[in-house]
């Protein structure tokens, strides 16, 4: 998401520099809601960004065409970073087992609908790695107001002020160190939201998704 890569392929599709291309891409798969919508279906990004990201693109292309040039953009990008030794075969089918099961929340389910290309094995499991991304992220999302935090909050205890502003929000301050405990909370209450997605699987075929998402995010160097 954040790969210079990624912006520059926006860039070449007509997007101005900034946040056009993310937010008309990324969340193009939940159509013409208005942008309050998905800035609460997100929640992450600071409000203001999503507004002006949605709009930025408009005039590009439609959101449907932008969500499926994203997806395209998902794609190349794990060609160029899942190690050709990654078993993409295996994992492409445990992975559906996991999107099939899961529970439809909205950004999840708008990407779980983009179609994954059958002639594309290695493009095809880093979509379906962006699939179970939004949705371990709809899980985080859910879980950080119970424990005691704003989305706000949440971006600056694990990215830090000057990220946090990056990604949205409006002169973030720093947050107290009791809130760290807070987030960790967070990240404990989504493992357990996750829970019974996994159930999908046995125990023999998490320990082998386990080893094919290691292989496929494992890096040259390693």
């Amino acid at each position: 998401m954040s790969d210079d890569a990624t912006a520059a392929i926006g860039l070449r599709a007509g997007f101005a520099p900034g946040r056009g291309f993310y937010c008309r891409g990324r969340f193009g798969v939940l159509g013409e809601a208005p942008a309050p919508v998905v800035q609460a279906i997100q929640g992450f990004l600071g409000p203001e960004l999503v507004i002006a990201g949605r709009e930025a693109g408009r005039s590009v292309m439609p959101l449907e065409e932008a969500a499926a040039c994203y997806a395209r953009v998902v794609r190349t990008w794990g060609r160029a970073h899942i190690p050709a030794e990654a078993d993409v075969e295996h994992f492409n089918r445990l992975a559906q087992r996991l999107i099939d099961a899961a529970d439809a929340l909205p950004l999840f389910a708008g990407w779980r609908a983009q179609p994954a290309p059958g002639d594309d094995p290695v493009g095809a499991a880093m979509q379906r790695i962006h699939v179970l991304r939004e949705h371990r992220g709809a899980c985080h999302l859910a879980a950080v107001r119970p424990s005691g935090l704003s989305a706000r909050e949440a971006m600056v205890v694990n990215l830090g002020v000057e990220q946090a502003a990056h990604y949205g929000w409006r002169e973030p301050s720093p947050v107290a160190a009791a809130l760290v405990s807070r987030r960790q909370r967070a990240e404990r209450l989504t493992d357990e939201l996750q829970a019974p997605l996994y159930a999908a699987l046995t125990g023999r075929q998490r320990a082998e998704f386990a080893r094919c998402v290691a292989a496929s995010t494992r890096s040259p160097s390693s």
